[in-house]
């Protein structure tokens, strides 16, 4: 009996060191995999995001007359941003917000659309993407505080009568609606994110079990704690829906039914949860970031409709 009893220790042993180990290893992947970029990774990025775009839109970003602003981030990273002024704008910026492995071209359907509505537009690379410096993606986290500085230099450039709106897509959603729980100007009047998730855990959790087909009970508390060690953030920090509740700005709320990467239940979370003026439009027939795609008129028109009668920025 002594005897099984130690060997039934010893095995116990075996598995809880084995499990150690596994989520040792696990989570070092997970947060390789998750967290740093490459150059080669930033560059496919770059061009990813202008082979999405469809020869009619690049030709038209192509010809605007277009700024380069650059600033600093809180921790030393020169980030870069394209400025895209309007003729017609009457003191309105829109402040776009691309996703993850892309930079700020891919923006560009949404730069077209703001220009049209008779706004101006900023379009920044995201730290460790496009032009901007940096190897280690904030998934909106730590962008949030980059977003809080373009703001203030909006403000500087451009007057400190301009209105702003923030406007992101997927990694750029939850970029904007953390940004929203931040100390910010009023002239920030609004956000509108199009397929963000609620939470950066939840997001993570979703992406290791489905993606990568890992359990992610076991990997994501060690993933987590290297990420606070080595990012400056954990995913647990990514609290999107509580961010954009403390702000308390009026928010559009974009998502498709098919979205695979993100799923659409963030966006009933977010809306069901969320107590400020808000706004709900669900693609029936979308995918992750295609609503603009499936049905580009009715995009732009509940994008125009929730500014202009929610909001109450005219065109």
């Amino acid at each position: 009996m002594k005897n099984a009893t130690k060997l039934g220790l010893k095995l116990a042993g075996v598995v809880g060191v084995t499990t150690y180990v596994g989520s040792l290893i696990g989570g070092a992947i997970a947060y390789k995999l998750a967290m740093h970029v490459t150059d080669d990774q930033k560059e496919r990025g770059k061009a990813l995001s202008r082979d999405e775009n469809t020869e009619i839109e690049n030709f038209w970003y192509d010809k605007q007359f277009k700024q380069q602003w650059l600033m600093q981030s809180f921790d030393g990273l020169n980030l870069v941003a394209t400025y895209i002024p309007n003729p017609h704008a009457g003191g309105r910026l829109a402040i776009l917000a691309h996703g993850l492995n892309h930079s700020r071209e891919q923006m560009v359907p949404y730069a077209r659309i703001f220009m049209s509505l008779g706004y101006d537009v900023l379009m920044p690379d995201a730290r460790a993407f496009g032009d901007s410096e940096g190897h280690t993606i904030g998934y909106g986290w730590l962008d949030r505080l980059d977003y809080q500085r373009w703001v203030a230099m909006a403000l500087e450039q451009l007057g400190s009568d301009v209105e702003i709106v923030l406007m992101g897509i997927s990694m750029g959603a939850a970029t904007v609606m953390a940004t929203s729980g931040e100390p910010l100007p009023h002239n920030v009047r609004a956000i509108i994110e199009d397929s963000g998730y609620a939470s950066l855990r939840a997001e993570a959790k979703y992406r290791i079990s489905h993606k990568f087909k890992l359990p992610a009970g076991l990997i994501m508390p060690m993933a987590n704690r290297l990420a606070r060690s080595s990012a400056g953030y954990a995913f647990n920090d990514g609290r999107n829906l509580e961010q954009a509740e403390a702000g308390g700005l009026p928010i559009l709320i974009i998502h498709g039914t098919h979205d695979q990467t993100v799923p659409v239940k963030n966006a009933h979370l977010l809306y069901d949860q969320l107590t400020q003026q808000k706004g709900l439009y669900i693609d029936a027939e979308a995918g992750h970031v295609e609503a603009i795609r499936t049905h580009p008129d009715r995009y732009q028109a509940v994008v125009n409709e929730f500014l202009t009668e929610q909001v109450g920025l005219l065109k």
